[in-house]
């Protein structure tokens, strides 16, 4: 039976509609309606409501992040020199839940957060238990050694259910990896479309 956790990010998938991750047990793939008995209605949206609907999907993606963390985002991404979009998905794929999830330590992004919380993960060869942790390139993640053998970390590992992209390295023998670089927007592997553009204008209005 799924645990809360899982409840939530398949209650995500079912509001948006789209199977935010990718994962086989998604209840999009066998329920393509919106939520409810009989299924959400889907009026035709408003500009607004599109907007609205890219923010909460890259919200959820990231684990459901917080209004107010989400918009402390933005307004750095706003600060920043070019692209907004860009440079939000670069904060995002920054954070430290996100590079645990993208290097396969960890099954999901909400796994990924609970990892870091519970003082799993090392940065630079220091334990870091902030998931939103903004990490530079160049730095060294790791599983602690001590970690290493729980069965989420193992599982996941060994199964390596995403290919890494290119701006990180992962050796799974070692249980260290390196955010190399920063990524540009085409390179985030979302399983769905994305449109942080989207964002910037819900945001700017």
């Amino acid at each position: 039976m799924p645990n809360k956790r899982q409840h939530s990010k398949y209650k995500i998938c079912r509001r948006m509609g789209e199977n935010l991750w990718g994962r086989d047990k998604s209840p999009t793939n066998t329920k393509p309606t919106g939520p409810g008995m009989h299924g959400a209605r889907r009026k035709k949206m408003t500009d607004y409501g599109i907007q609205l609907r890219e923010k909460q999907k890259l919200k959820g993606y990231y684990g459901n992040v917080s209004e107010s963390q989400f918009r402390t985002i933005y307004d750095k991404a706003s600060r920043m020199k070019g692209d907004k979009s860009e440079n939000l998905l670069r904060l995002l794929e920054s954070r430290l839940d996100a590079l645990v999830y993208r290097m396969n330590i960890v099954a999901t992004v909400f796994a990924a957060r609970q990892l870091v919380n519970h003082k799993h993960v090392m940065v630079n060869g220091k334990v870091v238990n902030i998931p939103s942790y903004r990490c530079k390139p160049g730095d060294v993640i790791e599983v602690r050694e001590r970690s290493r053998q729980l069965p989420q970390v193992i599982e996941a590992v060994a199964k390596t259910e995403r290919e890494l992209p290119d701006y990180i390295t992962f050796d799974a023998r070692t249980f260290k990896g390196t955010f190399n670089r920063m990524p540009q927007a085409d390179e985030v592997p979302y399983p769905v479309q994305m449109n942080p553009n989207l964002v910037i204008e819900f945001y700017s209005r």
